[in-house]
C-alpha cells in the first residue's frame, strides 16, 4: 500500500520534470542558434516587414478642402483628439468619404498616415494630380 502511494505521488513528478528538462533544452537551443537574424551562411537576412507607408505632403494637404465646423454633416467630433469641432474652427474634410477633423488634427495625422482615420479608405493620387481636362 505504501509502494503504491508512493508511485502515485513519484511518477507524475518525474514525468513532469522530464518534459521541463526537453522544454528548457529546446529554449536554449532555439536562443543559441539562428537568434540574430543570420542563416547559416552568417549573411544577414532581408527584413520581412514591409515598408511603411508614408503620410500626404504639405502641398498635397493644401489641397484638401477646408471648411468651418457649422458645415461638417457627418458629425463635429474630430477622431484624431476626440474633441468637438466648434462651429467657427476650422476644419479639414477628407474628400470620398467626407469625414471632418480638426485642421491641425488632421495635417497631423495625414501627414504620417496616408488613410481616413475613421473608415481608413485610403486617399488616392487622383485627388492630388486631376486629369487634364479640355475647355473645349
Amino acid at each position: 500500500m505504501l509502494f503504491a502511494v508512493f508511485l502515485a505521488l513519484f511518477l507524475p513528478c518525474v514525468g513532469m520534470s522530464v518534459v521541463f528538462v526537453v522544454y528548457m533544452c529546446f529554449l536554449c537551443y532555439a536562443t543559441t542558434n539562428n537568434s540574430s537574424g543570420r542563416n547559416n551562411n552568417n549573411q544577414e537576412l532581408p527584413d520581412t516587414k514591409p515598408p511603411k507607408e508614408k503620410g500626404l505632403s504639405s502641398a498635397q494637404l493644401d489641397k484638401l478642402p477646408k471648411v468651418t465646423g457649422q458645415e461638417l454633416v457627418l458629425g463635429n467630433d474630430c477622431a484624431v483628439c476626440l474633441d468637438v469641432i466648434e462651429s467657427e474652427q476650422l476644419a479639414r474634410l477628407v474628400p470620398g468619404c467626407n469625414h471632418g477633423f480638426h485642421l491641425e488634427c488632421a495635417d497631423t495625422w495625414l501627414s504620417k498616415h496616408p488613410v481616413c482615420p475613421v473608415c481608413r479608405s485610403k486617399l488616392e493620387t487622383q485627388l492630388f494630380n486631376p486629369p487634364e481636362s479640355n475647355p473645349c
